[in-house]
């Protein structure tokens, strides 16, 4: 994979533990384009890499721009970000990839974000904005100093589509998300991203009232409802190889594969960042990641290495 060398031109603090990085591209050559929903891989130091969304302005081919978090506790990467990564540092990074696209032809977008669920989000409601396309945006925080991009929003000629939701204990919340979601769209769409208790919620109100291919979601942290469920042997052949492979009920595949020396791609081990779905030739896959859509699980066509497994005996992937 080919690094791109990136200067940090400015560092804001957008919101309570929340920064802001805009990254340069110096000299003749310009950045890759990408759009709204897309992220890059950012190696932060000593050996962490970590996916964070592109919020900034995607017509600008001269700077990137990120968000993060402060994370406690932080498996290193939202630490790094915060204490170490000054302006005038230099970063590398990959080019943008886009697991989370946008429908610019929606008939109506419902977009919900949660605390820095905003980044990719933000990016979704500037590019309808300028189509002209129906929208509205639902930001649900802790309080009004957490709310990143708060001004940004107010005053970027969209705002009487945004709905900021403040302060709101757990049950107020949720019926915001409700209320949000409860109003389906013939030809509609819904783009929610946040924390986990978040998307946990936003999940199973979306599925009530909309169709699974419309909805798309992108987490940062895995579904807590996967951790600690059952698991079983089963066996994984390689499509390409013809190889066969057996996976203990307490090995992964992503495991198996690099005990026997099978490079495959992977990143967070979490089930996340999608830097390891792989395509199901056979078989069904026990999904028990936080990446795939509601789509693209009950399509069974595609899997995450890191975390997820076979509902039984075998399963036969593109390797």
């Amino acid at each position: 994979m080919t690094l791109i060398n990136v200067q940090v031109a400015k560092v804001t603090q957008e919101a309570e533990g929340i920064r802001s990085f805009l990254l340069a591209k110096k000299g003749l050559f310009k950045l890759p384009p990408y759009a709204p929903g897309a992220h890059i891989d950012v190696h932060c130091g000593e050996g962490i890499i970590r996916q964070y969304s592109l919020c900034g302005d995607g017509k600008d081919r001269r700077h990137f721009q990120i968000a993060v978090r402060q994370v406690h506790p932080s498996r290193g990467g939202s630490d790094l970000m915060h204490s170490a990564v000054k302006e005038g540092d230099w970063l590398e990074i990959g080019s943008p990839r886009n697991d989370f696209p946008l429908d610019e032809t929606a008939a109506h977008t419902v977009l919900l974000a949660g605390g820095i669920g905003i980044t990719p989000i933000i990016a979704m409601s500037d590019r309808l904005h300028a189509l002209g396309r129906s929208f509205v945006l639902h930001y649900v925080t802790r309080s009004v100093t957490h709310t990143a991009f708060r001004d940004r929003l107010c005053n970027s000629g969209y705002g009487d589509k945004v709905r900021f939701h403040e302060g709101l204990p757990a049950a107020e919340r949720d019926a915001v998300i409700r209320s949000a979601l409860s109003d389906p769209v013939s030809g509609g769409q819904v783009y929610m991203c946040g924390p986990g208790p978040f998307m946990d919620a936003a999940e199973s109100v979306a599925l009530e009232y909309w169709p699974a291919d419309a909805v798309n979601l992108e987490r940062f942290a895995a579904n807590a409802a996967f951790s600690g469920a059952p698991t079983h042997a089963f066996q994984m052949r390689l499509s390409r190889t013809g190889l066969t492979l057996d996976v203990a009920a307490d090995e992964t595949i992503l495991s198996v594969l690099d005990a026997n020396g099978i490079s495959a791609a992977f990143s967070c081990e979490q089930g996340v960042c999608g830097t390891c779905v792989t395509d199901v030739i056979e078989g069904d896959p026990d999904h028990r990641d936080s990446f795939l859509s509601p789509k693209q699980r009950c399509a069974g066509k595609q899997m995450c290495l890191c975390v997820s497994r076979a509902k039984g005996l075998e399963i036969v992937l593109d390797l």
